[in-house]
């Protein structure tokens, strides 16, 4: 059957393009929705401050009637100003498999990138670097996380099918965390506490946490600033993500490492794991989903890492060991034994060495397609 290519202009097909991953996934036991609103939030153009420098289209492949595949390409301006890369983003991709279906989807960016004046298309990637980014190629049989894509075997395939190449490549641990603090590293944060003249936030709630959040994002930006894909975040887009996902944090799992100036220096964001309360909520908090996600934020043997950056001048100083030690205290307390990383980039080796004090498999990958346009 022939295969419309139909363009999102309307937000009940929005709604649609959202939602079609759960017939997709509908058997599947790895998979994890994100939360509908989140993605809603994300994608309207009156909702994201990213629009103030970013230009999206929505496709979906329709066959008899039925959807059977999204795409959405992505312009960030910003991107091209810093990276000097004119390249369209693609994401939030999901297809049947069917290499009709895929092609036709690619296609519909490839076109638009074409229009545009790009010369590569990339993905998948989102508006920001704090959006799901890479294609799980290892790990099919890993349960997801809140904060990455799932998406089945073939899709790789696929990719390399349509012209498509590595670019760059996520690895992805699970920490196993033992009963007790590990003794090096609570020795080496203690030194770096006292000999650096720094001090940890004792924040008791959320209210205490938030007016730090200015500053942890600009950290973000200072210290990330040459990873792959990343662009300045704006001051509407910070409020944004605040608004978005503090709502969820708990100070015991964001440590914040200050100097004796009260200025920040290291931050870490975790948080108790989502994965099951997410795919019994089905990506809704309304009308009991909430209640399956408060469920897992105060009780659960499984956490997993976000965002963790220590300034440049604060490196190889054992600032690093002040998270870990705070952050495992804090998992011993509740009974947590398992932690997922999230991505790291495979070339991060700074990263990955933190970890070599603890039991470890790196269990999951994920990768960044381009294919330059003729």
């Amino acid at each position: 059957m022939e295969i419309q290519i139909k363009e999102v202009d309307s937000l009940k097909e929005l709604k649609t393009f959202i939602r079609f991953p759960f017939t997709l996934y509908k058997e599947n036991l790895y998979w994890v929705p994100a939360l509908e609103f989140d993605e809603l939030n994300t994608l309207r153009k009156d909702k994201n401050p990213a629009f103030e420098h970013c230009e999206a289209h929505y496709w979906l492949a329709v066959r008899d009637g039925k959807i059977v595949g999204r795409v959405a390409a992505l312009l960030n301006h910003r991107h091209i100003d810093k990276w000097g890369q004119k390249y369209v983003r693609f994401g939030w991709l999901d297809f049947v498999d069917d290499l009709a279906v895929s092609a036709a989807l690619m296609a519909a960016v490839e076109a638009w990138a074409k229009e545009k004046g790009m010369l590569a298309v990339h993905g998948p990637l989102g508006f920001t670097d704090l959006d799901r980014e890479g294609m799980l190629v290892e790990g099919f049989d890993e349960l997801g996380t809140l904060a990455t894509y799932y998406n089945h075997p073939y899709y790789p395939a696929h990719m390399e099918k349509l012209g498509y190449v590595k670019d760059i490549d996520w690895v992805e641990y699970e920490i196993s965390t033992p009963k007790e603090p590990n003794e090096s590293i609570a020795r080496i944060a203690d030194i770096s506490l006292r000999r650096n003249k720094l001090h940890l936030l004792e924040a008791k709630n959320k209210k205490e946490l938030l007016p730090f959040t200015r500053e942890l994002f600009q950290i973000i930006d200072d210290e990330y600033s040459h990873l792959y894909g990343t662009v300045p975040l704006t001051e509407k887009q910070v409020e944004a993500y605040v608004d978005q996902y503090f709502g969820f944090v708990t100070p015991d799992f964001v440590p914040l490492v200050f100097d004796e100036n009260g200025r920040m220096v290291a931050f870490g964001i975790v948080m108790p794991s989502l994965s099951k309360a997410l795919q019994k909520a089905r990506g809704q908090l309304l009308p009991f989903g909430f209640i399956h996600l408060l469920r897992a934020l105060r009780k659960n043997d499984r956490a997993d890492l976000y965002l963790v950056a220590v300034r440049s001048e604060y490196k190889a100083k054992g600032v690093n060991a002040i998270l870990m030690n705070k952050v495992h205290r804090v998992f011993t307390r509740l009974g947590i034994t398992k932690v997922e990383t999230n991505p790291e980039l495979e070339t991060n080796a700074d990263v990955q060495g933190q970890w070599k004090y603890y039991d470890k498999r790196q269990h999951k990958r994920r990768r960044v397609f381009i294919k330059k346009l003729s």
